[in-house]
């Protein structure tokens, strides 16, 4: 049997691009075009099974687009995706014939299943429908939340780009970015990418291990190897055993157990605490960090040669205040979370709401945001956020600032209090939002920063 055609119809070149690649590795055959126009040529030479297309084209709007594709062929289906959650033109997509529609940002799950229903359907037309239309943001949440967000903006495609090249190969990982950026997530995309995605994926907190107790946690130990080791234990290496263990903050391990992990890593052999026999040990290494691994080289608190066999690739994730384009695709990636963990059924933000998202800076990246719209979510009792279910310190980021600006009037002192403030958000930002490092950039102590930090309303 032939495999099925699909036409990805965005002028994102990005989008289509991953798009195709995505549905290929799913068997299906793939085109793409960037303009509607283009859309509508193509389906009057070529026989397609479906259309995808972002509702908003630089040459016709979405709706219009669907009633030509219509009127070509009436019994294709088409799913629309949109970066608005608008009810209303869902509910007329729906009724002018589209099959369904998807929100940014794209859950290529998601739209597989959605692909995979409406060729179902196509095929067997006299079987009761499923309602395509989303009845809740709870079953959204449900369909999307085990994927990956890719976001809109280029830094965040670079990086789903560079997952999608690394991902097949067996290559060791560097994933560098600020604390609550998404490592983990990048990394866990990964593993589902890699031949490996069928084999357990482990994560370890490094920078919680204690520090007697790290190799029994990574390596195993046997029974009566120390004091209360009253059983024999697999480590983390074990228990990852044919698919990929994910080190976070790395730069935390003691310098012993780098010279164990960098022997694991070449000969591809681990020994228990206690034990006297090797095990193989078929591992795939991905490792994250908060800290610049390069710095810790050069100051002897990292080995330079464990360094090396890491950083095999890297992967930087940027902070989202570099990013302002993605907090509104995980914004709505959060909402429909929180609908679903809290059993409510938010849509969407409204526009007060939404400037304070994107004009607050996000000191703790990801996390932060997902703990804000959490939060808000639980205080909202209509269908959309506002302000005052937002923590205050987003809701009054700018006003503080503005306030503060206008306490200056000028004067030398003011100068020099701002010249300070200044300074300390641009040694956060040097040092990834790490305070222990931005206080000694500084020359000051930790307990002075946090002090400056709650007097000039810098969340950090």
């Amino acid at each position: 049997m032939a495999n099925k055609k699909i036409l990805i119809v965005d002028d994102d070149q990005d989008i289509c691009a991953l798009l195709k690649r995505f549905l290929s590795r799913h068997d299906y055959e793939a085109d793409t075009c960037q303009r509607g126009e283009d859309c509508l040529q193509k389906l009057t030479k070529e026989k397609f099974d479906l259309v995808l297309s972002d509702f908003r084209l630089p040459d016709i709007e979405g709706l219009e687009l669907l009633k030509s594709i219509k009127a070509i062929d009436v019994s294709i289906p088409v799913i629309i995706i949109t970066g608005y959650s608008d009810v209303k033109v869902a509910v007329t997509a729906i009724k002018l014939g589209a099959y369904d529609y998807v929100t940014k940002p794209i859950y290529p799950e998601e739209i597989l299943n959605t692909i995979k229903s409406a060729l179902a359907a196509k095929a067997n037309p006299t079987a009761a429908p499923a309602s395509p239309v989303k009845k809740s943001a709870i079953e959204a949440a449900k369909a999307g939340k085990s994927t990956y967000v890719i976001g809109d903006s280029p830094q965040a495609r670079k990086v789903y780009q560079e997952i999608e090249l690394i991902a097949p190969t067996n290559m060791s990982v560097i994933i560098n970015g600020e604390t609550g950026t998404g490592k983990e997530y990048v990394a866990n995309e990964i593993h589902l990418k890699s031949k490996r995605s069928g084999a357990a994926f482990v994560a370890i907190d490094c920078g919680a291990l204690p520090k007697d107790l790290a190799s029994s946690e990574l390596f195993g130990h046997e029974k009566g190897s120390f004091t209360g080791a009253v059983k024999d234990k697999e480590g983390s290496f074990e228990m990852a055993n044919g698919g990929t263990l994910f080190l976070d903050e790395i730069g935390n391990l003691s310098y012993d157990i780098q010279v164990k992990l960098l022997r694991v890593l070449q000969e591809k052999k681990i020994r228990r605490v206690g034990g006297v026999k090797d095990i193989q040990a078929d591992v795939r290494i991905l490792a994250a960090t908060n800290e610049d691994l390069k710095a810790a080289v050069k100051e002897g608190k990292f080995r330079e040669d464990l360094y090396h066999r890491l950083n095999e690739f890297s992967i930087e994730v940027s902070p989202l205040r570099r990013r302002k384009d993605d907090i509104w695709s995980f914004a709505h990636h959060f909402l429909r979370l929180s609908n679903e963990e809290l059993e409510k059924s938010v849509l969407s933000f409204n526009d007060e709401a939404r400037e304070a998202l994107l004009r607050y800076p996000w000191s703790g990246n990801l996390r932060e945001l997902k703990n804000a719209v959490k939060r808000s979510v639980l205080l909202c009792q209509g269908e959309q956020i506002e302000l005052a279910h937002m923590p205050p310190d987003v809701v009054h980021y700018d006003h503080n600032a503005a306030d503060h600006h206008r306490d200056l009037g000028g004067d030398l002192k003011g100068a020099a209090i701002e010249a300070e403030r200044d300074a300390i958000l641009k040694a956060l930002d040097e040092c990834r939002g790490n305070k222990s490092k931005a206080a000694k950039l500084l020359n000051i102590d930790r307990k002075t920063l946090y002090n400056k930090l709650k007097s000039y309303s810098i969340t950090a």
